[in-house]
């Protein structure tokens, strides 16, 4: 009897016992949602237990969500913050990583000390807050794109990537005339790209669900970026005011199933990036974790 195959075989069956096990606490709760959101409500409120298809279909939650203004501004401010954001993170993080990862930058451990240091001790929030209020960024979509220009998890992560491109190449271009920027852009970034489209998805999911700093300093409701109202809607129960058109008795019921499209509608665009970043993302994070 071959012990070893068997072991082998029951550790395998262990492995995808687990794993599927994950899957289903991991995907379920995301189903959970989509089949509420199409769901009759008067149904929905009756309904015990798991939630396995929609009960009925019914895409009215869906018509209250997009008549509320407040989910359009949420998108255009959001999309404002993504676009913008996202923009200026890369373009930061890669300038440091760059210098960082120069051998010959004087200081440089030094520096790399003070910006790790960052990551476990800092001001806190009523310090940081009157920075941002004394440079006048209250009220202000830039007070949730300046402050976070770079992300010190993620400069050390780009910076180990630039670290990895063998400098005979750095040295070819000095000597065909080349300055920094153009051994930044013209070879160290595209000879980066999949460190570069894990930075995007990071950044954007970051920008994408960033709600606490702009309920911080932001007050104006023209202003709120989606997060931001999607909390409203959750938390304090604003859903009436989107289901104007139905009966007060059936504006709970309705409002339930609006609370389920509001998630759908803040949680797809963002879950629709990642296939497009997927083919690099497995071999950008092994980058940072392969060598310090």
């Amino acid at each position: 009897m071959n012990h070893t195959g068997f072991g082998d075989r029951l550790f395998d069956v262990l492995i995808y016992t687990v794993l599927t096990a994950l899957m289903i606490v991991t995907l379920y709760p995301l189903l959970y949602v989509t089949f509420a959101s199409f769901s009759e409500p008067g149904q929905l409120i009756a309904h015990k237990g798991a939630l396995l298809r929609p009960l009925g279909f019914s895409l009215e939650a869906y018509k209250s969500v997009f008549k509320n203004p407040g989910i359009l501004t949420g998108y255009r401010n959001t999309l404002f913050i993504l676009v913008v954001g996202v923009t200026i993170n890369l373009f930061m993080t890669s300038l440091g990583a760059y210098v960082l990862s120069r051998k010959q930058v004087m200081w440089n451990k030094l520096f790399i000390f003070f910006i790790v240091f960052t990551m476990f001790f800092h001001g806190g929030l009523i310090p940081f807050y009157l920075v941002v209020k004394g440079v006048g960024l209250i009220d202000n979509l830039l007070a949730t794109i300046i402050p976070f220009a770079i992300n010190t998890f993620n400069l050390i992560i780009m910076r180990t990537a630039f670290m990895a491109v063998p400098d005979s190449l750095e040295e070819s271009a000095k000597m065909d005339g080349a300055n920094h920027f153009t051994i930044l852009f013209r070879i160290i970034l595209p000879l980066s790209m999949p460190v570069i489209a894990v930075m995007i998805l990071y950044y954007a999911v970051e920008k994408w669900n960033g709600w606490f700093y702009a309920s911080i300093f932001i007050k104006d409701r023209d202003l709120f970026p989606l997060q931001l109202t999607l909390r409203e809607i959750l938390i304090a129960n604003s859903t009436d005011s989107m289901a104007e058109g139905a009966a007060a008795a059936d504006r709970h019921q309705i409002g339930e199933t609006i609370k389920y499209a509001t998630i759908m509608v803040a949680s797809v665009p963002i879950l629709c990036v990642y296939p497009f970043v997927q083919k690099y993302f497995v071999k950008g994070v092994m980058i940072g974790a392969l060598k310090g």
